[in-house]
């Protein structure tokens, strides 16, 4: 089997890039290690996530906003159960697109593992074992991203998670620590804080979403202290251990005390601190 272009990965950057590449008239192939397209925004991500928020928005509505708007209604209850499976019935349509776009430019589909042989060589290796090779022409890397961690934070997938996990709950959380103040934990403890859950978001930078405009996220934290969250900007996450069902987080202020929280969830969305320096840094360059 000889192809023109080979891409590994299927994510947004990969299955655009191997429509592009099949409507130029190049012959191409897609490799993908999971069983279905789309990568870690339609799978795990992105469209997950905007599918919790679209349904804890319309919870959040019901319980607090109809009653001003003439809507008279008893007392909404979150069933969880029938959310995440309308959250997955989003992302099956969503990744049913992709393989349908495939098919309609003609793009051949390889399921496991792609790696290097030569330049021009790769193998696939399957989720059985068994093994195949291709040939190509030139090959595009688009392997995307897997949540982050950091030292003496356990993540145990079952309370100290990540937010692959967090997509998947079967219940509102009691008390969510989110290590963290990024978008992504941010957006999915939105979500949880939108359902009834105590959220306490810690953030070893002085504010949050960081890497982004300090005015955004000032006007960010306004909205989401209204809604309930909680904020402790400046504190460093030392460890965040799970004992049963209940996780345990250690951080460090910026005077130096250490202060622990602790919860029922925790959800590590941290990026490393060494990179946010890096950020500050960049302020100052001309």
């Amino acid at each position: 089997m000889k192809y023109d272009v080979t891409i590994i990965g299927s994510g947004p950057g990969g299955y655009v890039a191997a429509i592009r590449a099949a409507q130029l008239g190049f012959k191409t192939a897609i490799i993908e290690k999971y069983p279905t397209l789309g990568g870690t925004c339609l799978n795990v991500g992105c469209i997950p996530s905007k599918a919790l928020l679209d349904s804890s928005e319309h919870f959040h509505n019901a319980l607090h906003n109809f009653k001003e708007h003439g809507v008279d209604i008893n007392e909404p209850k979150v069933n969880m159960a029938q959310m995440i499976k309308r959250k997955a019935d989003v992302v099956k349509q969503n990744t049913d697109g992709i393989n349908f776009l495939m098919k309609k430019n003609k793009i051949d589909v390889f399921t496991g593992v792609g790696s290097f042989v030569n330049k021009n060589t790769i193998k696939v290796t399957k989720a059985d074992g068994t093994e195949e090779t291709i040939e190509t022409a030139k090959t595009i890397i688009a392997t995307g991203s897997k949540p982050s961690t950091l030292p003496g934070i356990d993540i145990d997938k079952k309370r100290v998670i990540t937010s692959t996990e967090a997509l998947e709950l079967k219940e509102v959380p009691k008390h969510l620590i989110l290590i963290g103040g990024g978008v992504i934990g941010l957006e999915l403890g939105s979500v949880y804080s939108r359902l009834g859950a105590k959220v306490s978001c810690v953030e070893y930078a002085d504010s949050i979403i960081p890497t982004m405009d300090r005015a955004l996220g000032k006007e960010l934290q306004r909205v989401l202290k209204k809604q309930g969250m909680e904020f402790f900007t400046g504190h460093k996450v030392s460890s965040a251990k799970a004992k049963g069902k209940e996780v345990t987080v250690v951080a460090t202020d910026a005077k130096g005390k250490e202060v622990t929280f602790t919860g029922d969830y925790c959800l590590g969305s941290c990026w490393p601190p060494p990179l946010y320096r890096w950020f500050r840094l960049r302020e100052h360059w001309p």
